[in-house]
């Protein structure tokens, strides 16, 4: 199950579905004889079609752009000189329209992830069984999987085409179905897929009981908030959020340090981790997966695995590396931390902050006499291998004075960068980036390059559920197995600090010249959807949820304006963002207009 083996077959087997020939360019020549309809009649060939219903999860997973972007935490890097100028998923100008490839790539994904599990769900009727429980089991997996891409698809794009039956022949017609619709149907499956599943799997990767409860609880408090007064959401479903999370937190325990969740490695690799790695644990729900084998590990997009260790910034290049190398892996800058996020941690309390961001750089070979400064070439240092050649201070914890870099006045003889020049975009030395290396996923022992992550990527785990029941106790919610909302935000936060603890952020993050302080543990009488928001920001940092989670709360507009440099510096962010423009290739190949969103 984890090698997804039977991918590549039944990708091949399902587009003989489909064939297309050009008089005298190509020559169509049938290699097999083995069509959809002759595989999938009996348990092994059904077996084999839900299990080509899951790689579909790597691309969907690989959108991370417009769920990290554009985000009061997570922007494009920023450029001082330039604000007016800046990336559409971040300023939310009039470049983010219709023709934005990364719309089209998800919408696509979602699609065909549709078209997939339609097939298994419809086709589940005429196979026979040995075993009746294992085939509602397989159906209950295909529902699940149908599920969470409309659930995605109708935060995304609000009302949405909504096919439920098999593709077998070519329609063009688009006919948008309004988002209250959808979420019955996605609760209609989630509700039968938990019937069905198993507690634990038959192998691991599948979906589970678990899987439902916690996609459950999640849709619930979704359509609670009722966006627009569109999603057919009442109070009701807040309570309901609270008892399928509660669902959750009983089966799937915390583990005990948050790194345990990410692949193993150490901050100087000079001593790096070197053993195998293992992404299971009593916390993750539900997880992408991944594997060791490249000719299995890509997916339909062609990507070389998980490759999210690499999409952060950093440089694995500076003075005293080795090149390009494992050592560090290449960071490629594309989702980077506003100043904001930075300032949410207590940093010398929360664990998240180290292992979420590398601040030291060591050498990793020695290096004599070099010119360490732009403007002063007679300024030289040379470095013994482990030197520190770059160091980010903590927020709170600037440097001054002689804790400079002795090319700004001090006596470090390496670069010392503070939050300041992440803002003004200065790299004030040779040695360092303006960003710390972000590395929440990176993994160690990996061939430079994009990607070929390894490692199963969490899409669901426990820890979210806390935060799921917080906010559906703070919108209303009561009867918390645990108690009250800040009951179960705390669990979340003691892990991170230590219990008893009292951990301090910015009071004013986007600030970066505020130092005052306020406590990040919660109370009965001060938590509210802000604190919530806040600790899913610190726990879930680039995970898969953070646009969803400010449109949901209604905070988007607000939050981004804020803190987002590239919003707050010429950004055009207003109610109509709320939802995304329908793909302008959807739109082209359709035989019917296409209502588009409004203002798009």
């Amino acid at each position: 199950m984890r090698k997804y083996s039977i991918y590549n077959f039944l990708l091949a087997l399902l587009l003989l579905f489909v064939s297309v020939g050009c008089e005298d360019f190509l020559e169509e020549t049938s290699v097999t004889d083995i069509t959809a309809d002759s595989y999938i009649i009996n348990e092994e060939g059904y077996e084999d079609l839900v299990k080509a219903c899951y790689p579909k999860l790597r691309d969907i997973i690989m959108n991370y752009s417009l769920v990290l972007k554009g985000t009061d935490v997570i922007g494009s890097n920023w450029t001082a000189t330039s604000p007016a100028n800046g990336p559409a998923l971040d300023q939310y100008n009039v470049s983010l329209n219709s023709e934005v490839g990364d719309l089209q790539s998800f919408w696509d994904d979602l699609y065909k992830s549709i078209s997939r599990t339609n097939s298994a769900i419809e086709r589940a009727e005429g196979i026979q069984y040995s075993n009746p429980a294992l085939k509602a089991a397989r159906v209950g997996e295909a529902k699940f999987l149908r599920a969470l891409s409309y659930f995605y698809l109708v935060q995304t794009w609000g009302d949405v085409p909504m096919p439920l039956t098999e593709t077998v022949t070519a329609n063009r017609e688009v006919v948008r179905v309004p988002a209250s619709e959808v979420y019955t149907q996605i609760l209609t499956d989630l509700l039968e897929a938990e019937a069905d599943l198993p507690v634990t799997p038959s192998e691991y990767g599948r979906a589970t009981k678990g899987a439902a409860q916690f996609l459950l609880s999640k849709v619930y408090l979704t359509r609670g908030w009722n966006f627009n007064n569109s999603l057919g959401g009442s109070d009701a479903d807040f309570q309901e959020a609270l008892e399928w999370a509660d669902k959750v937190i009983a089966t799937y325990p915390l583990v005990s340090d948050y790194s345990m969740l990410f692949p193993e490695r150490n901050t100087n690799p000079l001593n790096q981790y070197s053993g195998p790695q293992n992404a299971v644990n009593s916390e993750v729900v539900f997880a992408v997966q991944f594997n060791e084998d490249n000719l299995t590990n890509g997916s339909d997009q062609g990507q070389p695995g998980n490759y999210y260790h690499s999409i952060w910034p950093g440089n694995s290049e500076l003075v005293g590396s080795v090149g390009r190398t494992s050592d560090y892996n290449r960071h490629l800058g594309q989702n980077v931390p506003q100043p904001a996020m930075y300032r949410l941690y207590d940093p010398q309390l929360d664990s998240r902050y180290s292992h979420n961001f590398l601040n030291v750089i060591y050498a990793l070979t020695p290096v004599n006499n070099y010119a360490y400064s732009f403007t002063d070439p007679g300024l030289t240092v040379s470095y013994n291998v482990g030197d520190t050649v770059a160091y980010w201070t903590p927020w709170n914890q600037p440097a001054t004075g002689a804790d400079l870099g002795f090319d700004e006045g001090g006596t470090k003889p390496y670069s010392v960068t503070n939050i300041d020049d992440y803002v003004s975009g200065l790299r004030p030395t040779r040695l360092s980036n303006a960003h710390p290396t972000t590395w929440k996923f990176w993994e160690p022992n990996i061939e430079y390059g994009d990607g070929y992550g390894t490692f199963d990527y969490s899409l669901f785990r426990s820890a979210e559920a806390y935060l799921i029941a917080a906010e559906a106790i703070v919108k209303g919610a009561t009867g918390g197995t645990l108690g009250g909302a800040d009951v179960y935000y705390n669990a979340i936060v003691d892990r991170a600090v230590g219990a008893g603890n009292d951990p301090m952020c910015a009071q004013v993050p986007e600030d970066i010249n505020d130092f005052a302080v306020v406590s990040y543990r919660a109370t009965p009488g001060n938590i509210d959807i802000d604190m919530i928001l806040d600790e899913r920001a610190r726990e879930l940092m680039g995970e898969f949820t953070r646009w969803f989670d400010l449109k949901r709360t209604e905070k988007l507009i607000e939050r981004v304006n804020r803190m987002n440099l590239w919003a707050a510096n010429g950004g055009s962010l207003d109610e109509h963002h709320l939802l995304r423009p329908i793909p302008q290739g959807e739109i082209d190949r359709a035989s019917n207009i296409v209502q588009q969103n409004p203002e798009y």
